[in-house]
């Protein structure tokens, strides 16, 4: 005889090999049997750290991983992991405590409801079917790309499970396919653009649909973009790299002179459409997606459709259609200027910035020489996040790591490094952040100089909420809380058994090459003292020309006049 809790643990075991979690009084059970079983536990430090590690492994690897923590203020301490990850459409089975199936004690909160109002679906675990309420949740999480509450009720974990369980076979619904009309549309439009430019986000490589799309683009002489999260999904000379915030000048121009615009599984969120306005020259912006655009007034047209069905759909259209065979776009272009773009710096770009400090951009260069080509780069959200997507090179998709973009977090970027290091265990793990995001994810970087055998992890740091002081201060609001004390994360770093030095120049990362160059076991600490004076160009948009003489001469150093952006 096997308890409810222990039932669930058999089956979460022949489902995965990793579960990340906090262990409380709602789950102690499940992770016993777990760990007994000689499952890879690893134990978060904040339960928020738990989820955020399964999310980004998933990103990293594809595949789906479990977190698991107690009810109550263990539950509500992942609540911001959980709008990340249902935001950004990743699938997590979250197995947790809930209130007793006989009523609720004054310790419980309606968990259920809380889900609702985030998006979060909750299948409860039944005392005769807990392992069909495993399959069932996990089936769920699949097919909807998001993540599911998987509710122990308290009274139910120690109870003891029936014997033998009926089988409950759960399948996904197949994709639906896309109307004809919708395709044949398409097809006129791909057919008899001038300029035509198709761009992919993370759904179209879910969908296992870049190759189809590739044959779709080189059909017609399009040229290609990806979203951050997509990055190096083409392997085509005629892929200009991440659309929006983060391209160059020279590729962005381009992006900008599509005549039409065709997205497979793409968000459309303000960093791919930089504010909404990337694609105000094209006649049509077509998105191919299973959810709407996250910023509404981007796409003319919607189709709510796999990316893989109507790939597949559009490429036998056109190959049906002689006329759409041409060298289009391509026939005017260079594919080798957008490759030279890529290492030739910046005209302001420096050591320094003009406030003495680090110009990050430097920084990501020589990161980018320093650290092994195969590595993942996972990210936290904030300012800084354009400097390594801009700047440095990852192998693939799954190379680079980022939360924060689909739900405006930060304070996830170490548990996302834990996530992404376990999922991709053969590269080196490379977490970047920034001050502020660092400390309110302070806990889980012990986590990861415990867990990660092979890592680095860059701060950022400019002292300061670095978004907030540029959107803001630079408009006259006081600047005294957007600034930080500065930490020395390097510092932290060694007590907590790691190496790491404090770069205030470019020499200083000279101990990160010999690191590196010496085998790279263990984790290295970089804190790099940057420039609050060069403000990222997805960044420079928004912000106002006018920046007040209080801002420059207390916050930046520089002097009334000088340039707040980066080209």
């Amino acid at each position: 005889m096997v308890t409810v809790s222990e039932a669930i643990a058999d089956e979460l075991a022949s489902r995965t090999d990793v579960v990340f979690g906090v262990m409380g009084n709602g789950n102690a059970h499940v992770v016993s049997r777990l760990t007994s079983r000689g499952i890879r536990y690893v134990s978060a430090r904040h339960e928020g750290g738990a989820l955020a590690m399964a999310d980004a492994y998933y990103r990293a690897s594809g595949r789906m991983a479990v977190a698991t923590t107690t009810y109550g203020p263990g539950f509500t301490n992942t609540l911001t992991a959980l709008g990340e990850a249902t935001q950004a459409r990743v699938p997590i089975l979250f197995v947790t405590g809930d209130a007793p199936s006989t009523g609720a004690r004054p310790v419980d909160i309606d968990q259920k409801k809380i889900c609702e109002a985030i998006g979060v679906e909750v299948v409860t675990v039944t005392s005769d079917a807990p392992r069909g309420s495993v399959r069932a949740a996990w089936a769920l999480a699949q097919t909807t790309r998001r993540p599911v509450v998987l509710a122990i009720p308290y009274d139910f974990a120690t109870a003891q499970a029936p014997d033998e369980e009926a089988e409950t076979a759960v399948r996904a619904p197949l994709p639906q396919e896309p109307p004809a009309q919708e395709i044949d549309g398409l097809t006129a439009a791909l057919s008899s653009a001038r300029r035509p430019l198709i761009l992919v986000g993370r759904g179209a490589i879910l969908a296992e649909a870049v190759a189809t799309i590739r044959a779709i683009g080189d059909r017609i002489g399009a040229l290609f973009a990806t979203s951050v999260m997509a990055r190096n999904a083409f392997d085509s000379p005629w892929d200009l790299g991440i659309a929006g915030g983060f391209a160059r000048a020279r590729r962005l121009e381009l992006i900008r002179e599509a005549d039409l615009v065709v997205t497979f599984g793409a968000a459309l969120n303000t960093f791919q459409t930089r504010e909404g306005h990337l694609f105000e020259n094209a006649a049509d912006v077509i998105a191919v997606s299973l959810d709407p655009p996250a910023r509404s007034g981007v796409a003319t047209h919607h189709l709510a459709f796999d990316a893989r069905a109507v790939a597949e759909a559009l490429l036998s259209s056109l190959e049906s259609d002689a006329s759409s065979e041409k060298n289009g776009w391509r026939a005017e272009l260079d594919p080798q200027e957008w490759r030279i773009e890529a290492l030739t710096p910046d005209a302001d770009e420096g050591e320094f910035g003009p406030d003495g400090r680090l110009d990050p951009r430097r920084v990501a260069r020589v990161l980018n020489e320093i650290l092994p080509a195969e590595r993942t780069i996972a990210q936290d959200g904030g300012h800084f996040l354009g400097w390594m997507p801009m700047y440095a090179s990852v192998p693939d998709p799954q190379g680079l790591i980022m939360s924060g973009t689909a739900f405006q977090v930060i304070g996830l970027g170490f548990p996302f490094g834990v996530g992404a290091a376990l999922a991709q265990p053969d590269r080196l793990a490379v977490l970047i952040s920034g001050d502020g995001g660092g400390l309110m994810a302070l806990p889980d970087l012990e986590t990861f100089i415990r867990v990660v055998p092979r890592g680095v992890v860059v701060v950022f740091n400019d002292a300061a909420y670095g978004a907030e002081l540029h959107q803001y201060a630079s408009r006259g609001l006081h600047p005294e809380a957007m600034l930080i004390d500065e930490v020395d994360f390097a510092a932290i770093g060694r007590s907590l058994g790691a190496e790491g030095v404090k770069a205030r120049a470019i020499s200083d990362l000279e101990p990160l090459r010999q690191w590196v160059e010496s085998g790279s076991r263990g984790v290295f600490v970089l804190d790099v003292s940057t420039s609050r004076a060069v403000v990222a160009a997805y960044m420079a948009e928004v912000v106002t020309e006018a920046a007040s003489d209080e801002w420059r001469a207390e916050v930046t150093g520089l002097p009334t006049g000088a340039s707040l952006g980066a080209s």
